[in-house]
């Protein structure tokens, strides 16, 4: 007899399934560039050296949903950076198929925010470079938190699917991840940037209003104005007019 899959997988897609890992990103990566193909998921209950952005640690413990994903989306580096707009509507709207009372918001570049806090980050990692700048594979990485959040300080407040008052299980929000990622990225490679852009910005935390962000060295205060075609956040209101921020962190007010 056959077991029973754990979710359904879109058409093609693999599932590697681990107790404990150091990071999912790392194993995929190594998968990535041993040859393996789009739509392979690799899916932990722990990971012991996770990491987000700029190198930061990313906590996990209790039940939490910490998973990534490998694309071959053969782009220019500038493009596959629009894989973190992807991942968080898809993650938006997979939390609200499986728990409809939990609207999540976007925040620029690439976190997840419920009323209460961050509960969800993504991270990309490349794999694959070829005639200079094409991109063969990218790995998106990313950590849900689920029925627990970091204690302590944190970069921002924490949340998570629990606080936010969802009843669901990591099974049903990865299952429609999947779905919804896999549907976006055929619409991104059919229509390109726009759809999926005019998508994050309906979701976006901070539109039209006051934000800081921190940079390398400096720090600068003005309106998040849009996202421009490629995924930058305009900010205007600064004295030289507007300037368009490709990484930064941003904090509201």
């Amino acid at each position: 007899m056959t077991a029973k899959p754990l979710i359904a997988l879109p058409a093609g897609w693999a599932l590697v399934r681990l107790s404990s890992t150091d990071s999912t990103n790392a194993q995929l990566r190594a998968r990535a560039i041993a040859g393996a193909p789009e739509g392979t998921v690799v899916w932990a209950d722990e990971q012991t050296a996770g990491r987000g952005r700029q190198e930061r640690e990313w906590k996990s413990g209790g039940v939490n949903l910490l998973f990534s994903v490998l694309a071959r989306p053969d782009c220019d580096l500038a493009a596959a950076g629009q894989l973190s707009f992807m991942s968080a509507v898809a993650m938006a709207e997979a939390v609200e198929r499986v728990a409809p009372s939990v609207r999540l918001q976007c925040k620029w570049p690439n976190d997840l925010l419920g009323t209460h806090g961050k509960l969800c980050g993504i991270l990309l990692e490349g794999c694959g470079i070829r005639d200079g700048d094409r991109i063969d594979g990218v790995v998106v990485g990313i950590g849900l938190n689920m029925d627990w959040k970091p204690e302590g300080e944190t970069l921002y407040p924490a949340s998570s699917l629990a606080r936010e008052g969802a009843a669901t299980t990591r099974e049903a929000v990865l299952e429609a991840f999947l779905g919804r990622f896999a549907a976006w990225l055929e619409c991104w490679r059919a229509e390109g940037f726009g759809p999926l852009r005019e998508a994050w910005l309906a979701r976006a935390r901070g539109l039209g209003g006051p934000v800081t962000v921190r940079l390398p060295g400096e720090t600068v205060h003005g309106t998040f104005e849009t996202l421009d075609a490629d995924g930058a956040l305009v900010l205007s209101g600064l004295p030289e007019g507007k300037r368009l921020i490709h990484a930064g962190d941003v904090f509201f007010g």
